[in-house]
């Protein structure tokens, strides 16, 4: 029994290093000691390196096994999935060897092998439509890697792992449905398929990675370049430290003087403080101006505003899907055309630093998230989940379709406007002001209603408890 276990572990070993060795792995290398070629022995050998190359040995192995007994498709879109294993691999070995870097730069190897799986599930369905779209949307639960904290947008990477399969569930028990009568492979495919991320995945990340991936602090700077094709030209070297350090630190005449409030209580306690000041003559103080009137010139003016440019401290604008799983739309100035148009019901949209621009999100979508946003709209079709406005000012949004809940948290200014289909959503508001929302009239031609949603409360202590009314105005 022994034996012939250790014979399929090798056998799914091989397949592993076929598809790797074929360019399927984008570059990756993979033994049967679980090394790379950049990544050392060192970070080889780590425990969770080692329990990782068990995950690939023994499930990624069993659904391949699976995905060969069909073929088509199906083996195709099995091997995606591998080659996403393995990228993932390389990304943890990274992870051991350097310091953080730039996280869109360090996931791009692994976005585009879940690129590919997507890519299969475009176009006319064939018959394994619910094979390739299972085994797609399986692939996002591998974005748990990208967690860096709880402020970055996603759960944990357990819950996540966890969402992530929820997702691709759906279709992998259509299959089940489907061939329980009729093909065990199939079958076979997809049990093998929920192991590999239930409890293969989940396990694996709650031994080694509960709270995230954790850098390393003294390793590389910096990750290193691919290595291009042989007798290109070998890449430029990276930019000195001193190209990212501030003028201040490079040697001049004052260069002795310290810096930060130190030398502010320095000075204080020398008594030298006032050493570097000019005097005041008589013709300087308000009193003997000829001019009293206080008015700047218009010369003046743009003088001022020509000397001292107003600096940006918004990142640059963007809106792209990330992971195939999240629409970021990120400091959008001025941009009143912005559209999603190419979204699904897996997918959420959040929203983040925008100033006057308006967003059209055409199709159902998982959740919306609107964050620090001013002088937006935006104008949303259906969510399954619910929409949710957090520390914006002077917002406004369209539900054109249905919305369980609207969330509004710590927000000055929002106008919601629902249509007939959405009168029955749950509005929740904390810590939020001149909150509107428009409701259609009693008749098709009708003007819209407004309905101003109370921002005081009376709470009065009555039988033991605290009974809460909105505060209510009357005219004089």
């Amino acid at each position: 029994m022994e034996e012939s276990l250790i014979k399929r572990l090798e056998a799914a070993v091989t397949r592993l290093e076929g598809i790797s060795s074929t360019g399927g792995g984008g570059g990756v290398t993979l033994s049967r000691g679980g090394d790379f070629s950049s990544g050392g022995n060192v970070a080889a050998s780590d425990p969770s390196i080692v329990a990782y190359d068990d995950l690939i040995s023994q499930c990624v192995g069993r659904i391949l096994t699976a995905a060969e007994k069909i073929g088509g498709p199906v083996l195709d879109v099995t091997k995606i999935v591998a080659e996403a294993f393995a990228a993932q691999k390389e990304l943890l070995i990274r992870i051991k060897q350097t310091q953080k870097p730039d996280m869109a730069g360090f996931l791009k190897p692994l976005n585009d092998v879940t690129m590919k799986a997507d890519a299969m599930t475009q176009g006319r369905r064939n018959d394994y439509f619910n094979h390739l779209k299972a085994a797609s949307d399986s692939l996002s639960a591998l974005a748990w890697i990208a967690f860096t904290g709880k402020d970055c947008g996603m759960s944990m990477p357990i819950a996540h792992v966890e969402e992530s399969w929820q997702m691709a569930e759906f279709y992998s028990n259509k299959v089940l449905v489907e061939y329980r009568n009729k093909d065990a492979d199939h079958v076979d495919w997809a049990k093998a398929l929920k192991e590999l991320y239930l409890p293969g995945l989940r396990d694996y990340v709650k031994s080694h990675y509960a709270l995230g991936p954790v850098w390393n602090a003294s390793g590389k700077p910096v990750s290193a370049p691919a290595k291009g094709p042989p007798g290109a030209p070998a890449p430029p070297p990276a930019p000195s430290a001193s190209l990212f350090s501030s003028e201040s630190s490079k040697p001049s005449s004052s260069s002795n003087q310290k810096q930060g409030m130190s030398a502010v209580f320095q000075q204080l306690s020398s008594g030298s403080v006032t050493s570097g000041l000019k005097k005041v003559t008589d013709d300087m103080k308000t009193k003997n101006r000829a001019d009293r009137s206080g008015a700047v010139s218009a010369v003046e003016k743009e003088t001022r505003t020509t000397t001292k440019p107003a600096v940006s401290k918004t990142g640059p604008p963007k809106m792209e899907l990330q992971m195939g799983r999240k629409w970021a739309v990120e400091n959008q100035i001025g941009k009143k055309d912005l559209v999603i148009s190419e979204c699904d019901s897996k997918q959420s949209v959040y929203v983040f630093g925008c100033k006057d621009s308006v967003l059209q999100i055409q199709g159902k979508v998982n959740n919306i998230t609107i964050d620090k946003c001013t002088k937006m709209g935006v104008v949303f079709t259906d969510v399954v989940a619910a929409f949710e406005i957090v520390n914006c000012t002077n917002v406004e949004v369209q539900c054109q379709g249905s919305a369980p809940t609207v969330s509004v948290d710590n927000t000055t200014g929002c106008q919601l406007y629902l249509n007939k289909d959405s009168l029955e959503t749950a509005i929740t508001t904390a810590k939020s002001s001149e909150i509107n929302v428009m409701v259609p009239g009693a008749s098709p031609d009708g003007d819209w209603v407004e309905h101003a949603l109370p921002q005081q409360y009376n709470h009065v202590f009555t039988e033991g408890k605290f009974e809460t009314t909105p505060v209510s105005h009357s005219g004089a």
